[in-house]
């Protein structure tokens, strides 16, 4: 007889808990290496730190790509497995992994050929622009440790094993935390790298991660086989995993496309705006991340519990979920409203800079709460197979109303307007999400297991 999957029988509250503390901990490793790194680089000059911010959309279509197709590959074998259709998941699983290199070669490209122009069209500062090409090429350069370790991270999240996945994640953190004052400021006999010394820090981090995934899956994965020895892609697995895993890259690329648009509005006011934009995304991060943690938990239960045809459990999984992120950004505004100065004096923030950045960071908090519905139920949208809803959702909050607004606040001359385009853009999302929800509840949820 074949184990029935924990995902199909623990019981909900806990193993929410147990599928999502894992992934909650090491991404908050994750957010504690994004506000490290950028710390060590303000400390080399303000130039650095903006040239490091405006690298920001790459590194985030990078990770758009990455983790957009393993999402994709994660909700499909989970239902696959769900289902008892162990072969198909096997299918997943290796298609998956050809598509993690075919995403490698695109940003290899990039690296090797893109960086100066795209340096080139946000800034004419020569300093901002050396720092920023010699950063942004190694991150693209040597970026098959993230692809990898996205996607071989997510082969253990699907069956369940999130916490080597923890493991993995913050194995790889946790070096590059260690290497990057090391590489920065060349201690203990090494070269001082600057800027360069955190991108190699990060590249070593990602590539760790990755052989470490990549293990655990072979020694303790035991639902699934990637053995890659015969291997032909199967269009119609490609196609499958990109139906999920599309809207979802779209969606991290429409924020890659927001960053680049903002970037462009603040730096007319002044580049410390840019670099304040920047130190706030690393801020936040130590907030959403636990959110995406547990959304990477609740993905794997949701496909699964909905390809087994249990819809109680589906339901009460996405409302604790819910309940656990309002309750994480609820201490995040509290923190943000409480403490800015603090938190940007860890960046070692000029005069200059806290007055731009203390409203900043209590007006863009506001938008902390409703993000946390839309972030939870956009998983529910990507586990039943209409993640499409989520794309739309993420389209109209960046594209149609945070940028144009935040445009237009900027034409009134005031810095301080512009933060308002996020509160703004978060209840209008919140609202189209609702809609989506109905929707979903009424044509899919409501006939699971009929």
């Amino acid at each position: 007889m074949i184990k029935e999957n924990k995902m199909g029988v623990l019981p909900v509250n806990k193993l929410l808990i147990t599928m999502s503390l894992p992934m909650m901990i090491s991404m908050l490793v994750q957010a504690l290496y994004n506000i490290v790194d950028s710390i060590f680089v303000a400390q080399i000059e303000e130039k650095a730190l903006t040239a490091v911010s405006l690298a920001f959309p790459i590194q985030t279509l990078m990770i758009a790509v990455g983790v957009g197709t393993s999402v994709g590959i994660n909700a499909l074998l989970s239902r696959f497995l769900g289902e008892k259709e162990f072969g198909k998941a096997n299918d997943v699983a290796k298609n998956g992994i050809f598509l993690t290199i075919l995403s490698y070669l695109v940003f290899l490209l990039i690296g090797i050929f893109a960086v100066k122009g795209f340096y080139a069209s946000q800034t004419t500062d020569a300093v901002i622009n050396a720092y920023g090409v010699e950063y942004l090429t190694i991150i693209c350069v040597a970026s098959l440790g993230i692809f990898m370790q996205s996607t071989f991270e997510k082969l253990l999240q699907s069956t369940g094993k999130t916490f080597y996945a923890m493991i993995t994640q913050g194995a790889g953190a946790i070096i590059n935390i260690i290497l990057d004052p090391i590489l920065i400021f060349g201690y203990f006999g090494m070269p001082k790298m600057g800027v360069a010394g955190a991108a190699v820090a990060t590249v070593i981090g990602q590539c760790t991660a990755a052989v470490m995934a990549i293990i655990m899956n072979i020694r303790v994965n035991t639902e699934i086989h990637v053995g890659m020895k015969g291997f032909k892609p199967s269009g119609s697995v490609i196609r499958q995993i990109y139906i999920i895993g599309v809207p979802s890259i779209v969606m991290q690329a429409i924020g890659s496309v927001m960053t680049y648009g903002m970037n462009r509005i603040l730096i007319t006011f002044t580049d410390t705006a840019t670099a304040v934009f920047g130190v706030y995304f690393k801020l936040q991060s130590f907030v959403f991340m636990p959110v995406f943690g547990l959304n990477n938990g609740l993905m794997s239960i949701l496909a699964y519990n909905y390809g087994a045809g249990k819809k109680e459990r589906v339901m009460k999984s996405y409302k604790l979920a819910v309940c656990y992120a309002v309750a994480i950004m609820v201490v995040g505004v509290i923190i943000m409203q409480c403490i800015p100065d603090k938190l940007l004096l860890l960046f070692d923030a000029s005069d200059h800079m806290l007055g731009i950045g203390v409203p900043a960071l209590r007006i863009i908090s506001a938008c902390f709460i409703p993000a946390a519905f839309g972030i939870v139920t956009g998983a529910v949208f990507q586990a039943l197979g209409y993640a499409w809803y989520s794309m739309i959702v993420s389209i109209c909050r960046q594209l149609l109303v945070l940028l144009p607004v935040a445009y237009l606040l900027a034409l009134t001359g005031e810095l301080q307007n512009v933060w308002w385009s996020f509160p703004a853009a978060e209840v209008m999302s919140a609202c189209v999400t609702v809609f989506f929800l109905v929707r979903i509840r009424k044509n899919v949820i409501a006939h699971i297991g009929e």
